[in-house]
């Protein structure tokens, strides 16, 4: 059968039924393949779920700079005193349900967590990362974001964040994934950061105009993203700046996400353990000269148990960084 587009449709008689039919049906369809793509996203329900039982005030708020406009996913802590900030980044996979729930997880532990959503505005409609049909769009989407774009979304976040009453002026930078090298690079520009957190991503190319601390969390079995550790200490070491990467036996890429799985490996189970208490340990290390007494939060346990998260990279195979090829879908072409 051959379906008749729609201004054709409209030269056709109304008692044409065939013809009118073939209009709700393409229209049918193309939400059937809408909902078939998005169901090919990374399931992560389980840290949705999490989130969801989480006693933690979470918020959207809407960050402007010059013409454009970031939505941002804020955690607030439940805390007595003025807690620290971190600025938190995404994986290559958007601003997910996994990002969302480890923002939370952090603010557990007594921070103001924000993580901009860098898609806000790309999506369908003007949205952001949850407006894309597929994962694939996402991951093509955040690949193709500049370099310029990134660094200023990230400065709206970290000014927005140490204006906020109950911030005690110190902001950390942590990215994860295509985020982790985001985070090197930022600490090359912010130059008011107490830290930066580089989860498994790769060193900007200057490392000379860096003032903050730089600790590496990575993973043995990601030699892609390893293998540029000797390198980048001995280039932090020549630049006289502070550099502590620290990789993890046996564990992949991305142990961060894979390690919350129920039927994670050991390593990455480890991997994940380690580096979670590493991270709260520097940062509350970093904070003591104005929060020597963080109160404990009331609910800083450990997450809930997970279902499996599928085994994919978080990193786009073509372009490591700032590609720049086009990342925009038009869907409406085809609602």
């Amino acid at each position: 059968m051959k379906f008749q587009s729609r201004s054709a449709c409209r030269d056709r008689p109304p008692q044409n039924r065939l013809c009118v039919m073939s209009r709700h049906l393409l229209k049918f369809l193309a939400a059937i393949l809408f909902v078939s793509a998005a169901a090919s996203l990374p399931a992560q329900d389980w840290a949705k779920a999490a989130l969801e039982k989480s006693p933690r005030h979470r918020e959207y708020v809407a960050l402007k700079h010059g013409d454009r406009t970031v939505q941002a996913f804020v955690v607030y802590p439940e805390v007595s005193r003025k807690a620290p900030v971190i600025v938190m980044i995404h994986e290559i996979f958007g601003l997910s349900d996994w990002a969302k729930e480890m923002a939370d997880e952090l603010a557990a532990q007594g921070y103001i967590v924000i993580a901009p959503d860098f898609l806000s505005g790309a999506g369908l409609n003007g949205g952001g990362t949850d407006t894309f049909p597929a994962q694939d769009a996402v991951t093509k989407a955040v690949s193709g974001l500049s370099a310029d774009q990134v660094t200023a979304d990230l400065d709206a976040a970290a000014d927005y964040g140490k204006k906020l009453p109950s911030a005690n002026g110190k902001v950390f930078v942590a990215g994860f994934c295509w985020g982790g090298g985001k985070s090197f690079a930022f600490a090359t520009h912010r130059h008011d950061l107490s830290a930066a957190f580089v989860f498994y991503g790769t060193p900007p190319p200057d490392v000379t105009a860096i003032t903050a601390p730089v600790y590496g969390f990575y993973a043995e079995n990601d030699a892609r993203i390893s293998a540029t550790v000797p390198a980048t200490t001995e280039a932090m070491k020549a630049a006289g700046k502070k550099y502590e990467p620290k990789i993890y036996d046996g564990a992949g890429h991305g142990f961060m996400r894979a390690g919350q799985a129920p039927d994670a490996s050991d390593a990455n189970k480890k991997a994940y353990e380690e580096s979670f208490k590493r991270i709260v340990d520097l940062i509350n290390r970093a904070n003591a000269a104005t929060a020597s007494h963080v109160q404990k939060p009331a609910h800083g346990g450990a997450a809930p148990p997970k279902p499996v998260v599928a085994a994919v990279s978080c990193h786009d195979p073509a372009t490591d960084g700032d590609a720049t090829h086009d990342a925009k879908l038009d869907m409406a072409a085809i609602m």
